[in-house]
This record gives structure tokens, sequence and C-alpha cells, in this order.
């Protein structure tokens, strides 16, 4: 038996397993899917804390949408009553489709249902099929069921990588529709040059090490949550090219219709909207004037508070 982080509790449980990353609207339907199933069993979700690549060939694994404890909410709002975060080690990744079925789904999570992809694959090299599954569970007492990919318009697939190359594009509204909810980063609010209040608007700078895929560089029209509470945000994701002093990408929030002071908090920014490249602007004056015209924008893509995280 592994030292896995495993409950190992023998409470009976309908399971579903998979790497999740972004929980969008097909893994959610997953999770649903398994949770209409359960009749009362323990809804577990099985992921893992990278993907496979960042273990088997570092330079091609893509960039994760969500950062782990992301994922676990995500999953955990989706439905799940508990999930479950494989470390993918190489001893994990060694392990055989019968002893991930032995000591993973029957010792660790006492499954009697596992809900799974049509193209599951599991064990060492992806050795274990739904056939040899399905099998197993026969004998062992579970039941297989699969689920085929969710779509939209004209069959087009939901995959993590459409999700991935939209927010490289900037195309948020895309991410949003493919996720279900807007697309958010998460960090520690620090100090930026100030300039927020000067230009009128309490401004949160979130830290360099974010949780969260940042998008492509621009503005964005978007919702801070901060000390519990949402405010409607123009974002600035880059390099702001008006100043000279600002050295390095950042995630910068103006909240509009609000006063506060969230240094040291840990604020969350939530991406509805593209609005513009980043411009460099002439003076300050210049940049007061297009920040008024962004949030004119905001306000009429937003309205009422239409969208929340």
């Amino acid at each position: 038996m592994t030292d896995w982080p495993l409950p190992r509790d023998g409470i009976d449980s309908a399971v579903t397993i998979g790497k999740f990353d972004g929980v969008h609207i097909g893994h959610r339907e997953v999770v649903s899917q398994l949770r209409a199933r359960s009749n009362g069993r323990r809804v577990v979700v099985i992921t893992f804390d990278r993907h496979p690549l960042e273990l088997f060939d570092p330079t091609r694994a893509p960039q994760p949408i969500l950062s782990v404890a992301q994922k676990v909410e995500a999953l955990l709002s989706a439905g799940a009553d508990r999930v479950v975060v494989l470390p993918f080690t190489t001893e994990f990744s060694a392990m055989s489709p019968d002893e991930f079925i032995d000591d993973v789904l029957l010792a660790g999570v006492s499954a009697s249902l596992v809900l799974v992809g049509s193209d599951f694959r599991f064990g060492a090299k992806g050795a274990g099929t739904i056939e040899m599954l399905t099998r197993r569970g026969a004998t062992a007492g579970f039941e297989v069921v699969t689920l085929d990919h969710v779509c939209i318009d004209e069959g087009n697939k939901v995959s993590s990588s459409t999700i991935r190359d939209a927010l490289l594009a900037g195309a948020v509204e895309t991410a949003r529709e493919l996720m279900g909810r807007p697309h958010r980063v998460r960090g520690l609010v620090v100090h930026g040059h100030q300039r927020g209040r000067v230009l009128g608007y309490p401004t949160v700078n979130l830290e360099e090490n974010n949780e969260g895929m940042i998008p492509r560089p621009g503005v964005y029209a978007g919702i801070l949550r901060v000390h519990g509470q949402d405010f409607l945000a123009g974002i600035s994701v880059g390099k702001n090219p008006t100043f000279t002093d600002v050295t390095r990408d950042q995630v910068e929030a103006h909240a509009l219709d609000a006063d506060f002071d969230a240094y040291g908090s840990i604020a969350e920014v939530g991406f509805t909207h593209w609005i513009r490249d980043i411009e460099a602007f002439g003076s300050v004056e210049e940049l007061i004037a297009a920040l008024h015209k962004d949030f004119a924008d905001i306000r009429t893509l937003i309205s009422d508070g239409a969208l929340r995280l």
C-alpha cells in the first residue's frame, strides 16, 4: 500500500478521475453527471498536482490554467464532496493499472461507481483501458460509466487547450463561455507605485507569483474581489509604457465605485471582457482620459453588477 493522500476510510464513493485543468463546463458536467448517479454516495474527484508532461517533458508541459488550490475550490463548487490531489511523481507514473485500481480506487476511495471520459487511460504508460477497468469492476464490485466530451457550436469540443489559447490571445470572453465563469487570478496585494489613488481609483497590484494563468497583456473589464466584496474593475495586464518605472508584467485592477486599502490582503481578479491593447500616452492627462473612456465602456459591458465571481 502506497502512502498517497487518500482517505482510506471505507466510505462508499462515486468517483471520477482526470487532470481537470481549468475546471471548464465539460469538467463541471462530469461532476454533475457523477452527482446525479451517486444515489447518496460520496462524490469524489481524483486529480493531480501537475500535468504529466511536467514530469516527462517539462519543455512541452502546458501552463496550468488554475493553481491546484483554485482547481480544488472549483471542483468542490461544481458538486464534489471531496477532491483528492495525487502527486504525479515517478513512483505514481510507474503504477500498473491493477495497482491503481487496487490501491487508489478500491483501498483508497472505496469506489463503487467510476465515471470517466470515453478516452480515459490509466496506469504506467497508459496501459489501462476502459475495457480493463470494466472487467475489474465486474469482479471487484464497482460499476464503470463513460461520458462523451461536452461540445458547443456545431460539435466543437470543450477543452483546456482551447481555453489556454483563448487566454493567450486575450479572448477572455471565450474563456468565460467555456469555463462557465470568469477566469480568475489571485494573489497578495503589494505596494505598486501608488498612482491609482492619484488617478482617482483605488488600485490593487498583485504580487508577481499569482495563482492562475495571466492573460495576454492588455486592458480588460472584470470583477475585483477584496475583503469579501466584489467591485466592478478595469484591469491592466503587462507593463504600463506611459511610466518608465514599471519593469515587470503585472496585474493591476482599478476598482470603480469603491474606496478601500487592500495592502497585504489576498485579492482575486476575474476577467470578463477584452477592452484594448496597452498603449503609451504622452501625458498623465491623456492616460486619465483613456481610463475614463475605458471605465465608461466597462459600465456598459457589465451593467448593474450582472457578472460576479
